[in-house]
């Protein structure tokens, strides 16, 4: 273990990091950071663990030492703290073998409080004053020894989250909102959590709702491999076929690997011996998929009788996240609002603290229970629905035509 000049501890052997481990295993409140790369592998690569505890802070080398002894001090503690964390839980996932399960995002908490996505930079100069040193965004950190701005950027990024921690706690308990908070934080453990279905990987690919019949099920098969042979090398998924590639073996499946090469996007990448065999076999899988075994994206609408009810109700929320000084995109998306509407009762607005505060409103509105309304000043109020309605000064047309 090595003092740095910015008060942090540099940790790269095990002796030092069982210090470590022993000394948060008796503390209660922690934050984290990692830096890591994955430009050129599927799975990302840790290159620097930073952590923060009340009286200390460490810099972790986990290019000299198993960061699995780490793991019980994350379980133990009873809070974590991360800012835009979704990546670096997986991070340590993988690290750790664990996701700390009592997490604090304060970027995802400051959404409470009227930010809009906000940066760990943006957060400390307006909630504490202070201005973090600015860094490369593309700086290796995988080299050694790393540079004194490396250092005291890696060590600002942790040093200053309790104290955001803490002072945003306060001000979401006084608003009545730490609760949504600590849900949405919950949210993304069990999103890091959620394993990869390689079956539904092509529905990332663009253009993919345009192709129909049997070209589904190759896109499918072929997207399926193409994600599984990603993971078994620890290569990105685009540099084992592009998805120009398999959007042309799905409209025009080939039957070898000669009739792959005049393919657009396959030129040049086609592959050899074992994973030539698996693309192939991959392909024909996908021509005689049965088309109950497809599975589809998701629809992202609904039915054309209740799309003025969708536009309705995406009215309201924007005017409550006004309200509420809230994000409209914390509070509902477009896709929570058509699944609502379709009825999903896995839809977010039927669960947690979304369900009372937009979704019992929401189906009171489209059941007609209550009724949107100009306040006067520009503004929407959802109010009690009175049941009668205002006369329309209109003669009907002497004959329906439209029955």
């Amino acid at each position: 273990m090595v003092k740095l000049e910015s008060e942090a501890s540099w940790i790269d052997d095990a002796a030092g990091l069982a210090s470590l481990a022993e000394e948060l295993r008796r503390v209660d409140t922690l934050a984290f950071d990692t830096e890591f790369h994955r430009e050129r592998s599927y799975y990302p690569h840790l290159a620097l663990l930073q952590i923060a505890w009340r009286g200390g802070a460490a810099l972790v080398d986990p290019l000299k030492v198993d960061l699995h002894p780490l793991a019980g001090a994350f379980a133990d503690t009873k809070r974590v703290v991360a800012h835009a964390a979704a990546q670096d839980l997986e991070v340590i996932d993988r690290a750790c073998g664990l996701i700390p399960i009592g997490l604090f995002d304060t970027q995802v908490a400051a959404s409470f409080l009227g930010f809009s996505t906000p940066s760990l930079a943006t957060l400390a100069q307006k909630v504490l004053g202070v201005d973090l040193p600015k860094g490369d965004r593309l700086t290796d950190w995988r080299q050694r020894p790393l540079t004194s701005a490396q250092i005291s950027y890696a060590t600002s990024d942790v040093t200053h989250l309790l104290d955001l921690a803490d002072i945003i706690s306060e001000q979401l308990e006084a608003a009545g909102r730490l609760d949504w908070a600590i849900q949405e934080c919950a949210e993304l453990y069990a999103e890091v959590r959620q394993p990869t279905d390689p079956d539904t990987a092509w529905w990332r690919i663009k253009e993919v709702r345009h192709l129909r019949g049997k070209a589904r099920g190759v896109a499918q098969e072929v997207a399926a491999w193409r994600e599984r042979r990603a993971a078994e090398t620890d290569r990105p998924v685009r540099t084992v076929l592009p998805d120009l590639a398999i959007l042309a073996v799905a409209n025009h499946p080939p039957t070898s690997v000669e009739g792959m090469r005049s393919l657009r996007g396959v030129e040049g990448r086609v592959p050899r011996g074992p994973a030539a065999v698996g693309l192939l076999e991959a392909i024909r899988r996908g021509v005689e998929l049965d088309g109950s075994r497809i599975r589809l994206p998701p629809q992202d609408d609904v039915d054309r009788s209740v799309r003025p009810a969708a536009s309705l109700v995406s009215a309201w929320v924007g005017q409550l996240a006004r309200d509420l000084r809230i994000d409209a995109g914390v509070l509902a998306t477009r896709s929570d609002l058509h699944a609502l509407l379709r009825g999903d009762a896995s839809s977010r607005l039927s669960n947690g603290w979304r369900a009372d505060l937009i979704g019992e409103p929401i189906r009171r509105l489209v059941s007609g229970e209550a009724a949107l309304a100009f306040d006067g000043r520009g503004g929407l109020v959802l109010e009690a629905r009175s049941g009668e309605p205002v006369p329309v000064v209109a003669k009907l047309p002497p004959v329906d035509w439209t029955a």
